[in-house]
């Protein structure tokens, strides 16, 4: 169905305007993908405050080129959505790899744009590996913990043996 020339107006505005405040966004091909899926795929991401939008590629594409990101854009094909944080540089891409292993036929990432420079798919790909920073405090706080508490239970043995 063609969409008004004040509807692709609107729609424009509106991706422009949300990429451009985007810390990252991820290209998702989602050829397959049922209603169901997408919901859910939906509800996830906005959990972890990702937007997930479908537009036409022509129109994805005239919002990007505005923007001027350093490299060159990947290819778009097929059904393409953007999915895209203001908050969180990794969230996008890490939100759409959980669902990429759950639906492997049904969802691709295409590539994206990560501090301002276009991604290939192996380099989000990467990116969606890691961890959020919740989870590397942890693994830092872990880090500096092992040390003092292996200290402590070679200290305990030592007591234990003296009582």
């Amino acid at each position: 169905m063609a969409i008004s020339k004040e509807k692709k107006g609107e729609i424009y505005k509106k991706l422009s305007d949300n990429l451009k405040k985007a810390q990252s966004v991820v290209f998702v091909n989602f050829h397959g993908l049922g209603v169901g899926e997408t919901t859910n795929l939906r509800r996830k991401l906005k959990e972890d405050k990702v937007n997930y939008v479908v537009a036409k590629k022509t129109l994805i594409k005239k919002a990007l080129e505005a923007i001027k990101h350093k490299g060159e854009m990947p290819q778009l094909d097929g059904e393409v959505a953007l999915a895209y944080s203001n908050d969180d540089l990794t969230a996008p891409a890490r939100g759409v790899y959980d669902f990429l292993k759950i639906y492997k036929n049904k969802l691709a990432i295409l590539g994206g744009v990560f501090e301002g420079k276009y991604m290939n798919m192996a380099e989000m790909t990467e990116i969606a590996s890691i961890p959020s920073m919740l989870i590397l405090r942890g693994q830092f706080v872990n880090l500096i913990n092992s040390p003092l508490q292996g200290l402590v239970i070679a200290l305990d043995k030592i007591a234990e043996k003296k009582s």
